[in-house]
């Protein structure tokens, strides 16, 4: 069996193939979307001369492997160019929206765990019980229901009716913490039930998977209370699948924000690249979703090589 540090930079190794490809891909499909950059940039009234003019001066008429080699180089230098709408450079433009979304991110990360886990062991402790069947019918209900009415609802609750917290997640350089919370408390919420029945189910499933196995009965036997069996024995073997489906729900909070960021105003990355095709910022466009794509790749290899330590068989091969 192949040592762990080898499988590790193997799955490395796939993910920078992976991130190649997808930056070719975005940028391919970017670069084939109908209409002119250069005709949306001056207008339909412009002229054929200055239509050209601006063509050359980004680059535009010359070959698509020529143009996408020197965008990839560029962004390896970390350079994603500047935008068409503002004039201002990329990176000065996403940076603070990238950190709005991974702020918002965070914070759903802090409610969803916590009560996933939870509600998982509980609902593994006490299965085909009243409690079981209601916390399943919940989560089964919130993950089936669209975020963007998810959002809405949660509005006309605790916005409108309770005035209790914003309608729209406004924040700047200016806000302090305490605002920026308030801010995305409803923001937060939605992503929690989005996100909450998957990582519940998962604990609940690895962990009622483990329950029946022979050691777990042998620890019960020995008269060890039921706390003990489940904090000893069944959650150190659970976490590999459990610690797995939470970084993939961690990889949707970065990369499945823009609906929630779009509704709320919120000023992230989302609302950035939303914003961005409306103006056909291609250069904006493209640098948002070649982060979106990074953090989740990043995060399915995270979540891969956490799979792959926290298995004992990997671990102890022999």
């Amino acid at each position: 069996m192949a040592s762990i540090p080898k499988i590790i930079a193997q799955r490395i190794v796939l993910g920078l193939l992976t991130l190649w490809v997808v930056s070719l891909v975005i940028f391919a499909g970017i670069q084939f979307l109908p209409g002119d950059v250069a005709t949306e940039v001056l207008g339909q009234s412009a002229t054929p001369e200055s239509i050209a003019a601006l063509r050359e001066s980004l680059g535009l008429d010359l070959p698509f492997h020529v143009r996408y080699f020197s965008w990839l180089m560029d962004v390896l230098r970390g350079d994603f160019g500047t935008s068409l709408a503002t004039g201002r450079d990329i990176g000065e433009l996403v940076r603070p929206r990238l950190l709005n979304t991974l702020f918002l991110a965070l914070m759903t990360a802090i409610i969803a765990v916590p009560l996933a886990l939870v509600g998982g062991i509980l609902a593994a402790l006490y299965r085909n019980t009243l409690f079981d069947r209601i916390i399943n019918t919940i989560t089964l209900a919130s993950v089936s229901v669209p975020e963007f009415f998810t959002a809405y609802v949660l509005i006309l609750i605790f916005a409108v009716n309770a005035g209790i917290l914003p309608s729209l997640a406004d924040v700047d350089a200016s806000t302090d913490i305490l605002g920026r919370i308030t801010a995305i408390i409803l923001p937060a919420l939605t992503l929690t039930l989005g996100v909450l029945a998957h990582m519940m189910r998962m604990t609940r499933t690895s962990i009622i998977n483990l329950l029946g196995n022979q050691y777990i009965e042998t620890a019960r036997l020995k008269g060890m209370p039921e706390w003990r069996v489940l904090v000893q024995h069944a959650l150190p073997n659970a976490w590999a699948p459990v610690v797995t489906v939470i970084v993939l729900n961690l990889a949707y909070l970065i990369t499945g924000v823009v609906v929630v960021e779009v509704v709320f105003v919120y000023p992230g990355l989302g609302q950035l690249i939303v914003d961005s095709v409306q103006k056909r910022d291609i250069p904006v466009v493209q640098a948002c979703s070649l982060i979106f794509a990074s953090v989740y790749i990043i995060l399915n290899l995270t979540a891969d090589v956490l799979s792959i330590v926290m298995n004992p068989r990997l671990m102890h091969p022999k």
